[in-house]
């Protein structure tokens, strides 16, 4: 997994619904590796880093990078990323080089917490603190990074965008 991934699991984990063992399960699908392994006991402790990355999201969107700074490194305090190069899963005994951040036998919320805590703080290293945002939409408020080349991303989908501007298109209509 690369450090494109871990911020992705970052966000991932701000985003999810995490009511329930089987809706962490699904935010974290992508990871079979994780998703398989998490029980009951591992949701208060990823409830508890999704609000730390919603926080640092929060500042960013607001603009504070003490705040940003505080709470990243918060989470990597509470959260270490222990890294350890890895060669499995390659074919043709070419080995798939990449980084864990725990242990082989380290529990899956520690690995999901070192991943999204160092994703979050490599996402900064990497895009800065301006390029993330918050969905404009009306009752989505899913955060995400903007890669685009203008900056001007408002919405976290196709879809948030594309209700926004017809319903707009629609109102317009009215009168």
């Amino acid at each position: 997994m690369d450090n494109a991934d871990y911020t992705a699991i970052a966000l991932r984990l701000a985003n999810a619904d995490l009511s329930s063992l089987e809706h962490l399960r699904a935010a974290l699908h992508d990871e079979p590796w994780w998703a398989n392994r998490l029980h009951e006991h591992d949701l208060d402790v990823l409830r508890e880093v999704a609000a730390g990355i919603r926080r640092a999201l929060d500042a960013m969107v607001a603009g504070d990078p003490d705040a940003v700074l505080a709470e990243t490194n918060r989470l990597l305090e509470a959260h270490p990323p222990r890294p350890r190069l890895s060669g499995h899963g390659g074919e043709r005994d070419v080995p798939n080089w990449h980084v864990h951040v725990a242990g082989p036998d380290a529990p899956p919320a520690t690995e999901v917490a070192a991943a999204a805590a160092w994703g979050l703080a490599q996402g900064v290293v990497d895009h800065g603190t301006r390029r993330w945002g918050r969905c404009g939409a009306s009752g989505c408020g899913t955060y995400f990074l903007d890669t685009s080349t203008n900056q001007a991303k408002r919405f976290c989908s196709a879809r948030c965008a594309n209700r926004v501007h017809v319903a707009a298109f629609r109102a317009r209509q009215r009168t």
